[in-house]
């Protein structure tokens, strides 16, 4: 019978990804109910040492793959890594976060294996001794559960900061694998990386947006400086972005990224629809527009109905005191 729970610890540059502690959270919760052990595969190049840490968040073994074919990711090797494993311990869940490279390996290792994969998915409970997931459907307008009755294991991608960490301090039992990782078509050339201290947009606790009323590149500077001041990430709406203000990197919706912070503050957004896809699930949403009638007004949590150009430096200098 298939056993086990285990979580994908998705790392960059040796460092775990937040979204891994979260899951570790939610899926000790899990394996306890189930009876379980609950185990983590980390997939990497030199990042044994990292398997320690894991183990404070609830890991009972953690499954390590270190191979410098694995040093940056590639959609063959890790699915080649993760698919031979779950051939070889046959668990009965697998989930990953919700981050680019979290969700194409989880297609391609669903696909290898021939089971259902839930995606984007904002809640795990336990119905019947059966794993029962919440996503949202309708650019986020409404909630669905579902389940996988027949499929092992079942895959899952969870959302960013969907669940809170919580320390287990458990001694986790560490098993170094020899897996194949070749062949792999994908060759990686270069890897550029962007410098800012902000933190990255999809794990931020804190955002700020920038939509159409920002009027104009130079103007998110102001965004950033409220950004500064309160440690957030800069985001914007896919009008911001075609219109060549900021990068599409930092687009918020439904053509770009998903948040879930414990605060989003949008300025100068219209509240369309395909921009609420991206970050309805914030905690709390605080939004600042001068049209007293915009749609974002619906969803938020509070808002200031003024001149963005007048509230945002206000607000700065009030959180500077």
């Amino acid at each position: 019978m298939p056993k086990g729970i285990w979580v994908v610890a998705e790392q960059r540059n040796g460092e775990i990804k937040k979204v891994v502690l979260e899951l570790l959270s939610e899926a000790r919760k899990i394996a306890d109910q189930l009876s379980e052990e609950l185990a983590v595969v980390l997939m990497g190049n030199n990042i044994t040492g990292q398997a320690a840490t894991i183990g404070e968040y609830g890991a009972d073994k953690v499954y390590v793959v270190d191979n410098q074919d694995l040093a940056d990711y590639t959609t063959d090797g890790y699915t080649n890594v993760l698919s031979a494993l779950a051939q070889k311990y046959q668990p009965t869940a697998i989930l990953l976060g919700g981050t680019l490279s979290g969700s194409d390996l989880a297609t391609q290792v669903a696909q290898r294996l021939k089971t259902g994969l839930m995606s984007d998915c904002v809640g795990i409970e336990l119905a019947d001794d059966q794993l029962v997931f919440t996503r949202p459907v309708y650019a986020g307008k409404a909630l669905v559960k579902a389940a996988c009755p027949e499929a092992r294991p079942v895959m899952a991608t969870v959302r960013q900061n969907t669940f809170t960490i919580d320390k287990a301090s458990k001694e986790a039992q560490v098993i170094t694998e020899e897996i194949a990782v070749t062949p792999i078509r994908q060759v990686i050339k270069e890897v550029i990386k962007e410098e800012t201290t902000r933190p990255e947009l999809t794990e931020a606790n804190i955002v700020v947006i920038g939509g159409r009323g920002i009027k104009e590149g130079e103007n998110f500077k102001l965004l950033e400086e409220l950004a500064d001041v309160l440690g957030a990430a800069v985001g914007a709406t896919r009008a911001a972005v075609d219109a060549g203000w900021i990068d599409h990197s930092l687009q918020v919706g439904q053509t770009g990224k998903t948040i879930s912070p414990t605060l989003c503050i949008v300025c100068g957004v219209s509240g369309a629809i395909q921009h609420l896809a991206g970050m309805s699930s914030s905690k709390w949403i605080v939004a600042v527009n001068k049209d007293a009638e915009a749609n974002i007004f619906k969803v938020a949590d509070y808002g200031i109905t003024g001149d963005l150009f007048e509230v945002v430096p206000a607000l700065v200098a009030e959180l500077k005191k």
